[in-house]
């Protein structure tokens, strides 16, 4: 009986199939032909880097294209693509291929599943993602190929083409560039305007999410039909990546990042420095080396995160724009948060409330809890735990050194922000919506 209670339960589903899938990976991952030295690989590394891949976050404790075999690499590819578009789009997508009825109840999971607003033209959803995903990395991948096959050779340029187009779309971060420097991302090809553009444009794609997508399509450039979702998530990704690439080129201007750097170089090292952190973890230059400024921004880039519905993770543009929106509701002492001449109910807010403190709270905790355990500077920890939890796969470094205590704590964290704050908890709870309400109190704040 308790089974079927929790098969019934579209949250807890979500939450199960990703842990059925990332440990499924990591059993796979430790088997000698993973990995090029033909050993087993210790079963803590293999978990870490299948949550990594499947939670599209990108760190890794060991180079993805020194260390893991085609086989291990190719786990990963489809890892990510699992992990991108949501397993249960994949499922449903292939369940509607033999023609089968699809239930109530894999519509609802799959709602809960990519956030969608609504049950009703689910599966046309799924379909549309399930297009939209093929388009964009076939595109990306032969837009890519244009760059990597003279520089690698026709099959292993195609192959190159494809694992950092489906990367970049999935905001994963995982690269292959340690056939050139482990370690390095993207910083060989940073001068390559063309491969740094594709990438970018890929992330920024896949971040914006399936319901944006959707809206595009359906009313193209006639933005007084576009939904209020899709008005707010554009409006703020535009100002976030301007502000964030301003933001970086004045912090930068004093530091030795940028030292020799042509005008048009410092503009797309702080452009890609500013889409990347939201959050597919790439990076054309050491984070080491940015100023404590250009980290600190990159820290908030990284809680803030994507859009809703999309491949990447953090607390989501919509939750920060309705955060600043409250704000605003104070200041002009309204009664509701509006937005777009349309007003915000009070449970939208108390979510977006929930959502934060959620991430701050983990961020708070496990930052503590890792630089305890390994003597990490509080600055380095609170930069990975961010990155974990945000999904973004940014490092200054130190992911490698973790103890497996810390390498756990940051594994929770990738699955936590990949599955959802909301969606972990209500998976763990049975509690069923409230109805009555008690007698109403004042407290002073602020």
């Amino acid at each position: 009986m308790f089974l079927k209670k929790q098969q019934l339960n579209p949250t807890k589903m979500i939450a199960v199939g990703y842990c059925i899938i990332i440990f499924t990976g990591a059993l796979l991952l430790c088997l000698p032909i993973a990995n090029r030295g033909g050993d087993f690989t210790p079963f803590i590394d293999a978990l870490f880097t299948a949550t990594s891949a499947t939670c599209v976050t990108g760190l890794v404790v060991h180079d993805t294209y020194t260390y893991w075999s085609t086989f291990g690499q190719l786990v990963l590819l489809i890892l990510m693509q699992m992990g991108g578009i949501g397993f249960m789009t994949i499922a449903i997508s292939a369940v509607a291929l033999t023609k089968r009825k699809i239930g109530l109840k894999d519509r609802f999971v799959m709602q809960e599943s990519v956030a969608a607003p609504q049950v009703g033209g689910i599966v046309r959803l799924t379909r549309f993602i399930i297009v939209g995903t093929a388009f964009f990395e076939g595109l990306g991948a032969i837009l890519l190929s244009f760059t990597l096959i003279p520089m690698l050779g026709l099959a292993k340029g195609i192959y190159f083409s494809i694992f950092h187009s489906v990367s970049a779309f999935c905001n994963a971060g995982m690269d292959l560039m340690g056939a050139f420097k482990p370690g390095s991302s993207l910083i060989t090809l940073s001068d390559n305007y063309m491969f740094i553009s594709v990438i970018m444009f890929l992330i920024v794609v896949g971040g914006l999410g399936f319901f944006v997508w959707s809206d595009l399509v359906e009313n193209r450039l006639k933005y007084k039909h576009y939904t209020l979702h899709t008005k707010l998530v554009i409006s703020l990704t535009f100002t976030l990546i301007v502000v964030g690439t301003v933001a970086i080129l004045l912090f930068e201007s004093t530091g030795e990042a940028f030292v020799d750097k042509t005008a048009s170089q410092k503009f797309m090292l702080s452009l890609f420095q500013s889409i990347t952190p939201r959050t597919a973890g790439f990076n054309t230059i050491d984070i080491n080396i940015l100023t404590d400024s250009s980290r600190l921004l990159i820290i908030c880039l990284m809680l803030i995160g994507g859009s809703p519905g999309a491949t990447a993770g953090g607390i989501k543009t919509t939750t920060f724009a309705i955060l600043l929106l409250s704000i605003v509701t104070v200041i002009k002492r309204k009664k509701s948060v509006e937005c777009f001449n349309r007003r915000i109910d009070d449970e939208t807010l108390r979510q977006v409330c929930s959502i934060l403190m959620m991430y701050l709270i983990l961020i708070v905790v496990a930052t503590m809890v890792i630089g305890a355990i390994d003597h990490i500077p509080m600055k380095y920890a609170a930069f990975e735990t961010t990155s974990a939890v945000g999904t973004v796969g940014l490092s200054l470094g130190i992911t490698a050194q973790l103890s497996w205590a810390s390498r756990l704590i940051i594994t929770a964290l990738m699955y936590f922000g990949r599955v959802g704050g909301i969606t972990v908890l209500l998976a763990l709870t049975n509690n069923l919506p409230q109805v009555s309400q008690l007698p109403k109190g004042k407290i002073a704040v602020g």
